[in-house]
């Protein structure tokens, strides 16, 4: 019998998933995500972080292994209970790479009542927990647009709004400074660390390396074989050049001076943004 540790508010065991059941996207993960904390899971394109982001969200299913949320097992059976789907939907929410995906409702108000509102949650409640979140968001002059009035980052601010109307204990962000703006980018940041602050788990899957560092995460490590390499704190697995560079992270650039040739590691995710 699984030994089961309270302070792991999601854990993966032994985990695969295939696409069409030929296509490995995970292969055999194990992670334990500790409840308030900050987490990182990095690798390079294809490695497997979005599936594995879906997959601790529900939206997917591992093929092999098991998936737990505070202990119970998230699967496509336990989520047919709509005692414990609505918990967990209400305690879990992600936050997609493409804003677009996730927007869908006629004005930007429509957008951060829906959720509440599938709760059952009154009227007044649903009204007051949007304009609490558009006043955190900076987003109040946005309430009667309609999404594809919005830039990018504006809708990246309500794609996150619509999850935290919900309140949920954690968040998944796929990819979340991915094609910001400088102001915004630094926003969310500030914003991430602040929810974290305030109690929530923040899970995050990316390949910037600055955002991994800036946050101070803990880091899980995919390989292009979809595997775990690493699971640690980001200033030691930011330090180990070598495996970054093995798991297509980094990149040797070679260049040269004169008869002379120089070679150094290069990421353009390594450097602080100011």
């Amino acid at each position: 019998m699984c030994e089961v540790n309270l302070s792991d508010i999601l854990k993966a065991e032994g985990v695969s998933y295939s696409y069409y059941g030929k296509i490995p996207a995970l292969v055999d993960v194990d992670l334990s995500i500790p409840e308030g904390g900050r987490f990182a899971i990095i690798g390079s394109n294809g490695s497997g972080k979005s599936t594995l982001l879906q997959m601790l969200d529900g939206l997917i299913h591992p093929s092999k292994g098991r998936l737990t949320f505070r202990g119970d097992e998230v699967s496509e059976k336990t989520l047919q209970d709509k005692a414990f789907l609505r918990q967990f939907r209400e305690r879990v929410g992600y936050v997609f790479q493409d804003s677009d995906v996730q927007l869908f409702s006629p004005t930007v108000m429509d957008e951060l009542t829906f959720g509440p509102a599938q709760l059952g949650l009154s009227h007044e409640e649903t009204e007051g927990r949007a304009h609490e979140v558009m006043a955190m968001l900076g987003i109040e002059g946005l309430k009667d647009r309609p999404s594809y009035m919005l830039s990018g980052g504006e809708k990246k601010r309500v794609s996150l709004g619509s999850v935290l109307t919900m309140n949920p204990e954690v968040l998944l962000l796929d990819e979340p400074t991915n094609g910001l703006d400088p102001k915004t980018e630094c926003f969310l940041v500030e914003l991430m660390l602040r929810l974290n602050e305030a109690g929530k788990t923040i899970v995050i899957a990316t390949h910037d390396l600055s955002l991994v560092s800036e946050l101070n995460t803990d880091v899980a490590v995919l390989t292009e074989g979809h595997t775990v390499e690493r699971v640690g704190k980001a200033e030691d697995v930011l330090a180990d050049q070598e495996m970054l560079l093995r798991v297509n992270l980094i990149h040797e650039h070679v260049h040269l001076h004169g008869q002379t040739t120089h070679r150094h590691m290069h990421s353009h995710y390594l450097f602080h943004r100011h």
